[in-house]
């Protein structure tokens, strides 16, 4: 494209200069030669008194003398009433032009050797027709001609090599935005997913990096996006096999039991796996459209009657508060559901046998509030465990239970805290935003003032222990 671009205006810019340059150098000649030809009428003129006065040889030798060269200059008079013919100065003419002129009374030019000769006929007192010659050399009709067409063609090269200069530069910004086009592509297509190509150069070359940037963008969210639901999926089978992990325990021994154990734990470990590879950082997930939701207190219900029968057989004390009664939220109830059995199998997983554990639902004017609390031990670092990734350590844990609840609560404009519970162990704290996705920063400070200033008590009330 550069090199194209180059050749068109080197095309372009000799076809303009040769069409200017050449009528303008011809003039330039024909100014030259008229320049010539007018001092040599001038000469001429300068003559023609003196004939009238005086046709002596004498008298016109010195006219011609102080007239110019008597090289360039001559006076041919005819014979007239018996005076013979005269000739003062040097002929270049030949006998046949000067007759003609004679002849035909007007001015001639004649080409001779070395130039030209301007024959000018002048009437005499007598009647007779006197010619004056002025000889023009070659080298005062073509005077400053060399010189002119110099410059012209200085000019006309001047001016193609600063077109192909310009358009050589035009063609770089062109050629360079692009070229990066195009090693953007070639390291996308290699699997580079940062990639990204600027965006600059001409209008349709700039649109053009952004549709790309924006394209491996979506191809990056996408992938993202995809990881993150193997994740999510991955980590949904861990309900199911906390299940089998305690019925496994309690199937006493025997080859048959350690068996079963020896499997599920398997089971377990290749899930983990699963959920660690799978896992990477992506943007959150959009909120849920308009419409959308579910019964809270339903979900809580249905979900609090599978974890029971677990919680039956390993004698653990569970309360439910808060949902006897409708509470509607802007998430999609799989993955509400999804996001408890995340924090009630974390509970089965990590407090021991007999520990117990209670879901509390408040429904507030403008926010649903979901509570988790056990009587374990407690979570060491908060802020660690919210982190995506810390919880991946000794104890098992792959940190995606508490990421899939922050993104759930995020999604609405909410928000996760965890702290101390009134059990003594663990409360996670879920804020479902209503009326409409808010920042998260403001949900934040909102709900500090609302602990801190005691302010809706009756709706937001902690836990009651259980008894």
């Amino acid at each position: 494209m550069r090199w194209a671009l180059v050749k068109v205006c080197l095309a372009v810019t000799t076809m303009v200069v040769v069409a200017f340059a050449v009528p303008l150098g011809l003039v330039v000649k024909e100014m030259a030669r008229d320049r010539a030809f007018t001092g040599a009428e001038r000469q001429a003129a300068a003559l023609a008194p003196a004939l009238s006065i005086t046709t002596e040889r004498d008298p016109l030798e010195r006219v011609v003398a102080s007239a110019g060269s008597d090289a360039q200059m001559a006076v041919h008079i005819p014979a007239v009433d018996g005076k013979p013919a005269v000739d003062v100065g040097r002929r270049h003419a030949a006998d046949a032009d000067i007759t003609t002129v004679r002849r035909m009374g007007r001015a001639s030019t004649t080409e001779v050797p070395g130039g030209f000769t301007l024959l000018q006929p002048v009437a005499l007192g007598s009647g007779a027709i006197a010619v004056v010659e002025v000889y023009v050399p070659e080298a005062e009709v073509t005077n400053g001609v060399g010189t002119a067409w110099a410059v012209l063609a200085g000019v006309g090269v001047a001016l193609i090599v600063g077109s192909v200069a310009v358009a050589d530069r035009l063609g770089v910004r062109m050629v360079q935005p692009a070229q990066r086009l195009v090693e953007g592509a070639h390291e996308l297509g290699e699997g580079k997913l940062g990639a990204r190509v600027p965006e600059e150069g001409p209008t349709e070359l700039r649109l053009a990096a952004v549709a790309f940037n924006s394209m491996a963008d979506q191809v990056v969210q996408l992938l993202a996006n995809e990881r993150e639901l193997a994740a999510d999926l991955s980590h949904r089978l861990r309900t199911p096999l906390t299940v089998l992990r305690l019925n496994a325990a309690s199937l006493g021994e025997g080859p048959a039991a350690d068996q079963t154990r020896a499997a599920v734990a398997q089971l377990e470990r290749e899930v983990d796996t699963i959920i660690r590879t799978a896992r990477q950082a992506k943007p959150q997930t959009a909120a849920a459209g308009s419409g959308a939701g579910c019964d809270a207190a339903e979900v809580v219900r249905e979900r609090m009657e599978f974890w029971s029968a677990l919680a039956e057989d390993e004698g653990r004390k569970w309360r439910v508060a808060g949902a006897g009664r409708p509470v509607r939220v802007p998430v999609a109830r799989a993955d509400l559901a999804a996001a408890l059995d995340a924090l009630l199998g974390n509970v089965f997983r990590h407090t021991a046998e007999g520990t117990a554990f209670a879901v509390d639902v408040h429904n507030g004017d403008d926010a649903v509030i979901v509570l988790v609390s056990d009587a374990g031990p407690g979570i060491p670092d908060p802020d660690a465990a919210m982190l995506r990734g810390r919880g991946s350590g000794s104890d098992g844990s792959t940190g995606l239970g508490l990421d899939i609840v922050r993104r759930l609560a995020e999604s609405t404009g909410g928000d996760v805290r965890i702290g101390a519970s009134v059990l003594g162990g663990t409360e996670v704290r879920i804020w479902f935003q209503l009326g409409g996705r808010k920042p998260a920063g403001r949900v934040h400070r909102r709900t500090v003032r609302r602990r801190r200033s005691g302010k809706s008590v009756s709706t937001f009330n902690r836990p009651r222990s259980l008894p």
